[in-house]
C-alpha cells in the first residue's frame, strides 16, 4: 500500500498526483516545505522517495528547500533525480539517522550511474556511517569491484 502521510500535499507528492500538488500549492504556498508529523518528510522528499521526477522538478522550480531533513532517509536514486537535486544545491554529504550519505546508499545499491555524479559533486568518500563504514568499505564488503575502482580514482 505504501506510506500514509498526515499532510495532504505530502501524500499527493508520494502518490504522483501532480494536479493535487499544484492545486494545494496554489492555495497555500506554505505547503511547499511542510513536514509530515510522523516521518518529517516534505513534499520534495515524498516525491523523491517514489522517483516522481515531474513533481520533483515542479517543487524545485517553486524553490523547495532541498536541504530539509526527515527523521529517516533513503529515496530512489535515479540519475535524473540526482542531477536535479545536485543542480538545486542539495548537500551531497548530508547524512541520515544512520550516518549514511547518498554515496553510501549508491554503493549499497550498486548504482553505477549515480556514483560518478555524486563524486563529481564532491561527495566525501571518507565519511563513516554508524557501522564505521565508508562508501569504499561498503563496495569492498559487497565485492562491487567497479564501484571500488571509481571511488579509489576519486580519493
Amino acid at each position: 500500500m505504501g506510506i500514509l502521510y498526515s499532510e495532504p500535499i505530502c501524500q499527493a507528492a508520494y502518490n504522483n498526483d501532480f494536479n493535487k500538488v499544484h492545486l494545494l500549492l496554489e492555495s497555500n504556498s506554505n505547503y511547499l516545505n511542510v513536514q509530515d508529523s510522523f516521518l518529517g518528510d516534505t513534499p520534495l522528499i515524498c516525491a523523491c522517495r517514489q522517483g516522481n521526477n515531474r513533481i520533483v522538478d515542479y517543487l524545485l522550480r517553486k524553490h523547495a528547500d532541498v536541504n530539509l531533513r526527515n527523521k529517516v532517509s533513503k529515496t530512489k536514486q535515479n540519475e535524473h533525480l540526482v542531477k536535479m537535486l545536485l543542480r538545486a544545491g542539495v548537500d551531497v554529504n548530508a547524512t541520515d539517522s544512520s550516518g549514511s550519505t547518498a554515496l553510501h546508499y549508491a554503493c549499497e545499491m550498486k548504482n553505477q550511474a549515480v556514483i560518478p555524479l555524486l563524486l563529481e559533486a564532491h561527495a566525501d568518500t571518507s565519511v563513516k556511517n554508524q557501522d564505521g563504514e565508508t562508501p569504499l568499505d561498503i563496495a569492498r564488503r559487497l565485492q562491487f569491484y567497479n564501484i571500488e575502482s571509481m571511488i579509489r580514482k576519486d580519493s
